[in-house]
């Protein structure tokens, strides 16, 4: 995880958290001179609109306050939704036997994507089935990772 992305989710996990809802995770994607800023939010029951504008005007007062982000930048906040983005070694154990899709910041044994059936964790591993091979790649490796949803 980069230091801005830590630093954000220092900050920003604990407002989130105190208005009652569980943070799924922060992406910062840096665009030259305009950035994104987006934060999974995620609760009891689903989230609602009303949720994410809740939680997006907090966290713009906390961020006006606090200006970690030197360039100009888009806020989004929503729900992870149903192809939601793992973040975690928890997030990925709750969702063992799951189907997914990760994308590795560099290539692990001649690959950086790999799409399968979620076996669990093993210590910092993910560990992922492809056909008929198992891989265990290592979380800080992880570029995104997403459930790809079922519907049976």
């Amino acid at each position: 995880m980069s230091s801005k992305l830590e630093q954000l989710q220092a900050l920003l996990a604990p407002v989130v958290e105190a208005l009652g809802y569980q943070c799924w995770g922060i992406e910062y994607i840096s665009q030259g001179r305009h950035s994104l800023l987006r934060i999974f939010i995620d609760k009891e029951g689903g989230v609602l609109v009303e949720d994410c504008e809740s939680v997006s005007r907090q966290v713009s007062g906390v961020l006006d306050v606090e200006d970690p982000i030197a360039v100009e930048y888009t806020l989004e906040v929503s729900s992870p939704g149903m192809d939601r983005p793992l973040f975690t070694l928890e997030q990925f154990a709750a969702h063992a036997g799951d189907q997914v899709k990760i994308k590795l910041r560099t290539a692990f044994e001649g690959r950086r994507n790999f799409q399968g059936l979620l076996r669990g964790v093993e210590e910092q591993d993910v560990v992922v089935q492809v056909d008929d091979h198992e891989f265990l790649l290592p979380i800080d490796d992880i570029d995104k990772a997403n459930i790809i949803p079922s519907f049976d």
